[in-house]
């Protein structure tokens, strides 16, 4: 189903894998607990504007200063028409935001030195091929999670809409002709992310799933999260996903991400990925206890792929592994953005310094409420006032960029 694949091939995803904000001079002085209180009550006002105004059918919220969780919230509609409301614990596919959760996991088996994020592909996974045989040889997981095998962003993408398994789809990668030289361009592919993930957890025997399970969503207490399709639809508050359709937000298609789960398939609530912030910003420490090494998970946010200039806010971001790293208006921060061209919106932004975070999950595409409403808050946090309207601005954006397709892909909502 050509509108099941994430919305890479529209163009856009170099702007839209985080909020990303330019230079400015910050300090975790000016970030105090009476300026984020005063951020959070406004930020509440914002999220119940936007859905009184039918920006998006539902979303949640959470915030996590210092190793609190401050702010926790779902707002609007499971479903557009239905009387089930959003709260901290509805399940959202959360799309492409499952690539820094993917990051964390891997960075637990590098922490327990059963994978090193240089461990070559060919050893953890021999059967897997690029098109040539040196980038084959000398592959390894975090060329993969950085985006620079040279693999075209699309591939793969056309084989699971069809409806191919992953394991079929991760072997005919070999057949498709590379995008740029071996580690010489940034090409943000879902399955490149996918073998590189899968193949990290060979060495443990079990599947990607089970470790997503054992390393990270257990210890946090994350029993609302998964990354397996049947048990998001077991859950019974979960949020529907949404496309307009003669403008008017409607549930018309169902997405079964399996295929591409590190990269895309995770489901998850307010409420857990708000523990998952706290041991980012913990540095691997959650509830006083280490669970991650500090220096296996710093390695996700070192720059090493360049993307370009933000093109609303005019931030420059890098790409880690599996997780923007940004140079902006509020000095450095840590994110990715996710999205279902059929119905999914998500981002986690994170100002390490601060020791500040805001993830934002919605039940619609297209739409810019979340970074307009992460953007806001920061503005607040950092600021005391809103520069300016950011979801108009992100959703101006996105108009342009989507609008097109998404017109002429009305048939197949229909």
């Amino acid at each position: 189903m050509g509108l099941g694949r994430n919305f890479r091939r529209w163009g856009m995803l170099p702007f839209i894998a985080v909020m990303v904000l330019s230079p400015h001079a910050a300090s975790a002085d000016t970030v105090t607990p009476d300026r984020i209180t005063a951020a959070l009550s406004k930020l509440e006002l914002l999220a119940e504007g936007v859905v009184k105004d039918g920006a998006v059918p539902g979303l949640a919220i959470g915030v996590v200063h210092g190793d609190e969780v401050v702010f926790l919230k779902g707002f609007g509609q499971r479903e557009a028409g239905k009387p089930e409301t959003v709260d901290a614990d509805t399940v959202f596919q959360i799309a492409s935001l499952s690539k820094p959760v993917s990051a964390t996991i891997v960075a637990a088996l590098v922490s327990e030195r059963i994978v090193s994020w240089d461990a070559k592909i060919a050893d953890l996974d021999p059967a897997f091929r690029l098109s040539e045989p040196y980038p084959t040889s000398e592959l390894t997981v975090r060329d993969l999670f950085s985006h620079r095998s040279g693999l075209p962003g699309t591939a793969g993408d056309d084989l699971e809409d069809i409806g191919y398994d992953r394991a079929e789809i991760l072997r005919r990668l070999r057949f498709v002709s590379p995008s740029s030289s071996f580690r010489a361009g940034y090409s943000y592919s879902n399955f490149g992310l996918t073998e590189g993930a899968t193949a990290a957890a060979k060495p443990t025997g079990k599947s990607w799933e089970e470790v997503a399970e054992e390393k990270l969503y257990r210890p946090l207490g994350m029993t609302s999260t998964s990354s397996r399709h049947a048990d998001f639809i077991k859950q019974a508050n979960r949020a529907a996903l949404h496309v307009k359709i003669d403008g008017v937000w409607a549930a018309k298609v169902k997405r079964d991400p399996d295929a591409q789960a590190p990269a895309g398939g995770v489901s998850s609530t307010a409420r857990d990925l708000s523990q998952w912030v706290r041991l980012l910003l913990g540095n691997g420490v959650y509830a006083g206890e280490t669970l991650i090494k500090a220096d296996a998970l710093d390695q996700t946010h070192v720059p090493l792929m360049e993307r370009g200039k933000n093109p609303v806010s005019g931030g420059t971001s890098f790409y880690g592994l599996g997780w923007n790293v940004e140079f902006g208006r509020h000095g450095l921060s840590w994110g990715h953005a996710g999205a279902f061209s059929v119905g999914a919106r998500t981002l986690v932004t994170l100002f390490p310094e601060e020791k500040l975070g805001i993830v934002v999950i919605a039940n619609a595409f297209s739409t810019g409420v979340p970074e307009g409403l992460s953007e806001s808050f920061a503005d607040l946090a950092f600021d005391g006032k809103v520069e300016k309207d950011w979801v108009k601005a992100w959703d101006d954006t996105y108009a342009g960029l989507f609008g097109p397709a998404i017109a002429a892909a009305k048939a197949t909502y229909a």
